[in-house]
């Protein structure tokens, strides 16, 4: 086999034959993660940023259970996982993300493609095994994991929520204060993170130029499609891109206005950059964090609630109003119908209301109901 046929991160690349180390466990145990590091950059095109924590997990397995990877068995997975969960306090998820990384660092070292269950077996008489299984590893067996105080904003919730921000403006207008421009900045991004079903870091990275003209809906203008270019990643690859379909009248007038009559004002560098700091910069997700909580505790709204439940809303109230759930999971960008229902969370006038519905057409004679 010639060396361009070598797959990336096969043990000949990394570790040569024959040759003995003075600590030869951890020799080969490091140019085995160097071979699976290249193997998830060039095989599977993985994020840096990624592949680090992979690593990073590889490297606490390794520690905790003091033992090499030709000498792990499913006994000291267990014992980790009980660690992650006793001691670390580690929710689920984040247990499972652990896991999965040792789970793919064991496939790569058994896969016959790689080499390395030959090299191990030549110098330490025995090779890696997976230790990862279905009955040792934490199951995803519920739709949500996350916080139980996350939820959407009600109605009433969002209502008042967006009131705020605006009054806020006419606030600072009226007193002549310093701060307007950034009040309306502020008020404007929130109700484009709501407008169109935005995670807060895809809000944040928006530029002017992301909005497109729909024609099917003329009369948004140059609002009719929001293109989201920085949608979250899966699975350590580039940003999704996704285009949203504008929905909300109110919304497109709000960042049109916007756009057209505080954004030249605050824009004092070439870029296109729709929030802007006061120092010219792109706004931080964090700073919009902050500005959202701290109106959310002035209105003694729920302190659970996060700038992500203005996406959980823009869900719920979609679903709410009887829009098509495939429609409304294009929209938020998600694979699957079982991700977008994670965010569903209808009110209890809309449970009654199908309820109500229920029970009429099974109450009808023609439906067969009890009589």
């Amino acid at each position: 086999m010639s060396r361009r046929e070598i797959p990336q991160g096969a043990s000949s690349l990394h570790i040569a034959a024959g040759v003995a180390f003075l600590d030869e466990g951890n020799s080969v145990f490091e140019a085995m993660l160097d071979g699976w590091s290249m193997q998830q950059r060039g095989g599977r095109n993985l994020r840096e940023k990624s592949i680090r924590s992979a690593v990073l997990r590889v490297r606490d397995f390794q520690r905790f259970c003091g033992e090499w990877p030709w000498e792990w068995t499913a006994g000291s997975m267990d014992e980790w996982t009980s660690h992650l969960v006793a001691v670390k306090h580690l929710r689920p998820s984040t247990i499972r993300v652990y896991q999965y990384a040792i789970k793919a660092f064991c496939d790569f070292l058994c896969s016959e493609h790689y080499g390395w269950a030959n090299e191990c077996m030549q110098r330490f008489g025995t090779h890696p095994i997976q230790v990862c299984h279905e009955w040792n590893t934490t199951a995803h067996l519920q739709n949500y994991e996350g916080q139980p105080g996350r939820r959407p904003l009600t109605r009433n919730e969002l209502q008042r929520l967006l009131d705020r921000v605006d009054s806020l403006v006419d606030e600072c207008l009226q007193s002549r204060r310093k701060g307007a421009l950034p009040a309306y900045r502020d008020a404007t991004l929130l109700k484009v993170t709501y407008g169109w079903g935005l995670r807060i870091n895809e809000a944040v990275q928006l530029d002017v130029t992301d909005f497109y003209r729909n024609p099917h809906a003329p009369e948004f203008g140059q609002y009719g499609i929001l293109h989201v270019r920085n949608g979250k990643a899966s699975a350590g690859g580039a940003p999704k891109r996704r285009s949203v379909v504008s929905l909300h009248a109110w919304a497109v007038d709000s960042v049109q206005d916007y756009v057209e009559n505080v954004w030249p004002k605050v824009r004092d560098t070439d870029s296109n950059a729709l929030w802007l700091s006061e120092r010219g910069g792109r706004s931080r997700v964090r700073e919009i964090q902050d500005r959202f909580a701290e109106i959310r505790d002035e209105l003694g709204l729920d302190p659970a609630l996060s700038p992500h439940a203005l996406r959980h809303s823009y869900v719920t109230h979609l679903v709410e109003s009887g829009v098509d759930p495939v429609f409304v999971l294009q929209q938020v960008g998600h694979a699957y119908q079982s991700t977008t229902g994670l965010y569903t969370a209808v009110s209890t006038d809309f449970a009654n209301k199908m309820m109500r519905q229920t029970l009429n057409q099974l109450l009808k004679p023609e439906a067969g109901g009890i009589k």
